[in-house]
Order: structure tokens, then C-alpha cells, then sequence
């Protein structure tokens, strides 16, 4: 009994001192903290078991999950058995620190997800970039360029495409679009072998799918083939010469059209503007000289998507031109009788002496109601034709290429090449000219050697 009771005391004086222990929060929370041969393990309040072990890179990393989030677990020997996996992987060198883990599984993630974008979530993507994000010259895209772009892509290619991932879009897919589209006759000329659809809506097409071979959706664009430009209005053998008018039609057409916008005829055939520069025009643009002459600066254009003045399509078309004399009094009437005096003031308003340009669909309206009316033009002559008109005379006068770009405003000098057949058509004549002269001469030369020779 005695012995019974020693122990019991004894119990009793172990129990009392672990109760003193326990009192303390932080030896509570170490009693808690089992150290391993590797790692170290706690039971967290909530009655689940957190590991922790150090890393190769001399940090203590804390169990996470792969998304990076914080783990625990059930039991003890469930967070052994998961320190002896991490430990497994350092040794065999294929641990790596759980937020890396994360970014590579969030990476993959956001892969398969984009591989899996329809044309047309992509297409929605692509052009609100372009509209956006700079092209590769670090120009914003002009508003009317991402119209065109948006009317190619909402009116061919996402009826044709709709949903479809666009991985699934090769080559075969696009030329079934192809021959559906070659289908479409030309709003312009029904008998044409080209419709003016196909090739743009595939360059568009093209644009999209090397978007996404960069973005990583897809491998690499489909090798496709865009067919060349070809002429709409005309058949393969037409001569662009076919396209100018002559002075009379010229000065027909000015006389046909309502006397506040008939100087927008002159502007386009003898000082060789776009439509778009014609209406742009302000009264500040012409600079008067003590002489009498004029200078014309181009400095911008009447945008025919947005309705408003914008910077023209490139530096080039920037220009300073000499008004010729035939026109100055036409232009000086004009000013007069139509133009607000305001610095500003278009110089062809909707209205007369008014603040707002005439638009480009009413001017449209305008020209199609008289054009007809003269006898002799080319079929379905454009008021571009006019700009044509000028340019072709101007190379016929001896300008050279160089001129010609600068007068016309051209960036491209393949576009100004089209008027050789100008300048060809001049070289006929002044070597037919040479010819006959030479022959003249000759001639003469010999009669009087004949006549000398009779004495």
C-alpha cells in the first residue's frame, strides 16, 4: 500500500509540473512542431498537420499545392509520406520552388486555352489590336483601314468561320472559302474574271492566322497563295490610256456640274488631287503671289469613314503645287462667290460660303448625275479618272518620274510607272518628228547635189 501511494504521489507531482509546462503558449506550440530526419512537421488548432522543409536554395518553403496554394494534411503519416516525395524529387533533381511550379502550370494553362479560341473570339481580338497597337512603321492604323479590315472579317470570314478553333483552319478549309468567294461577281463589271472580294478578304484571313502563328495558337500559318491584283472595271488587255479624258471632256464636265463644286473638277484633273484631298482643301491652303500665280499645299484630307479631316495616307502625299494659269480666274471667282472668308473655310462646302466640307457621298450623288451627260468619256469614268487625266498630260509635257511622284503625291513609284505609256507615247512623237525632219534634210541634200551635178 505504501508503495501504491509513493507512486501515486509521484504521479501526481509529474502531472502538476506537465500542467506548468502546458501553461505556456509557446512551449505549447513546440510540443506541437515534430522535428523529422528531414523537414519538420505541426498540428495546426484546426487538428490537420502542416510540413515545412528547407530547399536547395537555403529557403524553408511551407507545403504548397501546384496552383500555390497553402496544403495540409488529414493525418500525420499522410504529411510524412509527402515530405518523403519532396525530399525524392531534390535528390533526383527535379524539385523546383512551388510559385515556378504555378507560373509554368498557369502558362500551360493559358496555352491550351487560346489554342482553343474560335475564329471568331480571335478575330475580335486581332482587330481590336490593330485598332489599338501601332504598326511596324509605330504609325496608329488610320480609321478607315480598320474599317476595312472589320468589314472583311464581320462580313466573310466569321459567317465562313463562325466558331471554328483556329488550329482547325488550314489550307484545304481556305480554299474551300476561296472558291466560294471567286463565286461572287464583281459589283463593278459582272463579267469580270475577278470580283475585287477574294484577294483582300485573304489578305485579311492571312493577317489573322500570322497573328496567331506569333501569338502561339497556332504552329505556323498555312501556306497559302494570294492571287495577284488584277483589274476589276477592265478585262486583262486594257490599255490605261483608255482611261483619260481630253480637254473638251474635261472642260465639259466642269461646265455640267453646279457651279459651287465645279471647281472640284479642276482641282482633280490640272493640280492632279484625290477626291479626298479636294475636299480637304481650305482657304488657307492657297497662297497668293504679287505676280498673280498661286502655290496649292496639300495638307490633309476629307476622310470618307469618319466624315472629318485626317492626316493623309503618307508624307508623300504632303505636297506644295503650282496652280496653273488656265485655272486661276475660275479658282479666284470661286474663292469669291462660294467660300467664307474664314481662314479655315472649306474650300467646297455642302453649302454656299458655309463652315461644313462637302461629304464624300454627296459629291458622289453630284458626280454620277453629270458624268453620263458628257459625250465621249470612257465607260463608267471615275472622278479619280480625272486625276489620271492630269497626271498623263503632265508626263506628256516631259515631266520626270521623280515629278511625277512628287506632283502626284505617290510613295510607291511602281504606281507612278503606269504613266510611261505617257511619256512612251511622247518619245513616239518627238522621234517621228526627228524622223521626219532627218528624212527632210536628207532629201534636200540630195536634190541640190543632184542639181549641182547637172551644171
Amino acid at each position: 500500500m505504501r508503495i501504491y501511494e509513493g507512486c501515486e504521489v509521484e504521479w501526481h507531482e509529474v502531472a502538476r509540473r506537465s500542467a506548468s509546462v502546458r501553461s505556456s503558449p509557446w512551449e505549447s506550440i513546440m510540443s506541437s512542431t515534430k522535428r523529422e530526419n528531414w523537414g519538420s512537421l505541426r498540428k495546426l488548432p484546426s487538428g490537420r498537420w502542416q510540413a515545412r522543409y528547407p530547399g536547395p536554395d537555403g529557403t524553408t518553403y511551407t507545403a504548397r499545392t501546384e496552383q500555390d496554394r497553402p496544403l495540409t494534411f488529414l493525418t500525420k503519416t499522410d504529411a510524412r509520406t509527402w515530405l518523403a516525395g519532396v525530399q525524392s524529387k531534390m535528390a533526383r533533381g527535379l524539385w523546383e520552388p512551388p510559385e515556378e511550379i504555378a507560373a509554368r502550370l498557369q502558362a500551360e494553362l493559358a496555352t491550351e486555352q487560346a489554342q482553343s479560341l474560335g475564329f471568331e473570339e480571335y478575330s475580335t481580338l486581332w482587330l481590336e489590336m490593330i485598332r489599338t497597337e501601332p504598326n511596324r512603321s509605330g504609325k496608329k492604323r488610320a480609321v478607315g483601314t480598320v474599317r476595312s479590315y472589320k468589314g472583311k472579317v464581320t462580313g466573310y470570314l466569321v459567317p465562313e468561320f463562325g466558331s471554328t478553333p483556329v488550329r482547325e483552319i488550314d489550307a484545304a478549309r481556305i480554299k474551300v472559302m476561296t472558291d466560294r468567294l471567286d463565286q461572287i461577281p464583281a459589283p463593278l463589271n459582272p463579267n469580270s474574271k475577278f470580283n475585287g472580294i477574294t484577294r483582300p478578304v485573304l489578305i485579311v484571313l492571312m493577317m489573322i492566322l500570322r497573328q496567331a502563328a506569333r501569338d502561339g495558337i497556332i504552329p505556323a500559318a498555312p501556306n497559302v497563295s494570294v492571287p495577284r491584283q488584277e483589274s476589276v472595271r477592265h478585262d486583262a488587255d486594257h490599255d490605261a490610256g483608255e482611261d483619260v479624258a481630253n480637254p473638251i471632256q474635261v472642260e465639259a464636265l466642269y461646265e455640267a456640274v453646279p457651279d459651287q463644286y465645279a471647281i472640284a473638277v479642276l482641282l482633280a484633273a490640272w493640280c492632279q488631287l484625290r477626291r479626298g484631298e479636294c475636299l480637304g482643301l481650305q482657304r488657307r491652303d492657297i497662297e497668293w503671289h504679287d505676280d498673280g500665280s498661286a502655290t496649292l499645299h496639300v495638307r490633309r484630307q476629307l476622310n470618307a469613314n469618319t466624315g472629318g479631316y485626317t492626316d493623309l495616307k503618307s508624307e508623300a502625299g504632303k505636297r506644295s503645287l503650282s496652280i496653273p494659269k488656265l485655272m486661276i480666274g475660275r479658282l479666284q471667282h470661286h474663292l469669291e462667290d462660294c467660300v467664307s472668308s474664314d481662314a479655315k473655310a472649306p474650300v467646297l462646302p455642302a453649302d454656299r460660303r458655309g463652315i461644313i466640307p462637302l461629304s464624300n457621298t454627296r459629291w458622289g450623288y453630284i458626280w454620277a448625275d453629270v458624268r453620263d451627260g458628257v459625250e465621249g468619256l470612257p465607260h463608267r469614268f471615275r472622278f479619280h479618272d480625272l486625276r489620271h487625266t492630269g497626271l498623263t498630260l503632265f508626263a506628256q509635257e516631259g515631266a520626270t518620274l521623280a515629278e511625277l511622284m512628287r506632283r502626284g503625291g505617290h510613295a510607291d513609284i511602281h504606281i507612278v510607272l503606269r504613266y510611261q505609256h505617257a511619256t512612251m507615247s511622247r518619245d513616239r512623237e518627238l522621234a517621228d518628228r526627228m524622223s521626219d525632219r532627218v528624212s527632210t534634210s536628207i532629201t534636200r541634200a540630195q536634190k541640190e547635189g543632184e542639181g549641182g551635178a547637172e551644171t
